[in-house]
């Protein structure tokens, strides 16, 4: 169910797979996404699991309606509320107040976690292809650094994603993506064009001066334990979970 949980000086960071939940093929098991065609039931079960797992209220974890941008939101509590009452268009979210969990989903994008214990700022965003070309991952950083985070002392993880290995791309695709982002340029290991978004992604984080990261070494097209739109197209999602104690 929970693939990894680590803890950093007070920030938990924790990443599921796609077992321990209710979910029918194709969506089996533990499909977190509420968008790709699953039960809706079953869906809010497997979120329940998932947040129980790891010691979270699961009306209290925050989603993202993720739509490939660079648009980051500050949240204070669970959408739903008279201070946050519907779930906007965003890739990215943060916030100021311990203990609020913030989740992403992925299924071969990037799920980054970011976490400044010390200021206890904390955020969550979904770097595709896209996202990582739009910048949505600094856009997040600038957003923790408005709230106190200071980059330094940002702790950063990356979860499951499609290898550069395997996230095949036209020619001029990879050439576009690499003139903005130098590191994302890649191969397959069958020789085409490819892109590597978590290698841009750290770059992208490098510069920024977050020097406290770690990926996962999980590419979701080759393991079957997760979660792959781009193998099984029909699919559900991973979940990237992030907060301060």
């Amino acid at each position: 169910m929970i693939g990894q949980h680590d803890i950093v000086g007070g920030a938990h960071f924790a990443f599921t797979d796609r077992w321990g939940g209710v979910s029918a093929a194709p969506y089996e098991e533990l499909n977190l996404g509420g968008a790709v065609g699953d039960d809706p039931e079953a869906v809010r079960t497997n979120r329940e699991l998932a947040a129980k797992s790891l010691g979270l209220d699961p009306a209290g974890v925050v989603w993202m309606n993720q739509v490939h941008g660079a648009d980051v939101a500050v949240v204070d509590g669970p959408w739903g509320t008279a201070a946050n009452p519907a779930v906007p268009a965003v890739d990215a979210i943060v916030t100021a107040r311990r203990g609020l969990a913030l989740a992403v989903l992925t299924a071969d994008c990037v799920p980054v976690l970011l976490a400044d214990p010390v200021a206890g700022i904390a955020a969550a965003a979904h770097a595709g292809r896209p996202g990582m070309v739009a910048g949505v991952v600094p856009a997040a950083v600038e957003a923790m650094v408005k709230l106190g985070a200071e980059p330094d002392r940002i702790t950063a993880r990356t979860g499951p994603a499609v290898c550069g290995r395997c996230y095949e791309v036209p020619d001029t695709m990879r050439a576009e993506v690499a003139g903005v982002e130098p590191a994302a340029y890649a191969e397959t290991s069958w020789g085409t064009p490819a892109v590597d978004v978590t290698a841009g992604v750290h770059a992208q984080l490098e510069r920024l001066g977050v020097r406290d990261r770690e990926q996962a070494p999980v590419c979701t097209r080759e393991s079957r334990d997760h979660f792959s739109y781009r193998r099984d197209r029909t699919t559900g999602r991973l979940a990237g979970y992030v907060w301060l104690d």
